[in-house]
């Protein structure tokens, strides 16, 4: 078995940099959640839907599940949560009785937009520090 190389010290600045700036942003997005009444999950799933890959704007509890990687059942409590807390609501799908796609109410797009327009500038840096990365 060969060993790993090591990486430059360039290498492990530019890492170690992009790892300072996202653990800064995590905790931020953590903080500016609270600032605006949301818990930091409810800000990802908030950002999740209006952020859809096909641009709708709304999203089911499966896709959520799947891009957040957690269980559907955990999804399914923390949307209901949502809804519960006036963020998220719930449309039935005109093609599948079964599926329900999930939507931000006023209220969730105006708590999200809060949330997002504080953190443009760490998204900024963090995208700086991804582009320094050498991928």
């Amino acid at each position: 078995m060969r060993p790993h190389p090591l990486p430059t010290a360039e290498e492990a600045a530019g890492a170690a940099e992009f790892r300072v700036a996202l653990e800064g942003f995590l905790h931020r997005t953590e903080r500016v959640a609270r600032e605006v009444g949301i818990t930091p999950r409810w800000y990802l799933v908030l950002l999740l839907i209006k952020g859809a890959p096909d641009l709708s704007e709304r999203s089911t509890v499966t896709d959520l599940a799947r891009r957040l990687g957690l269980a559907q059942s955990t999804v399914t409590e923390l949307v209901r949560r949502a809804e519960r807390a006036g963020l998220v609501a719930r449309e039935p799908s005109a093609t599948d009785a079964r599926v329900a796609h999930l939507r931000l109410t006023p209220e969730g797009e105006r708590r999200l937009g809060q949330a997002f327009e504080s953190l443009a500038s760490e998204r900024r840096a963090l995208r700086d520090a991804i582009a320094g990365l050498d991928v």
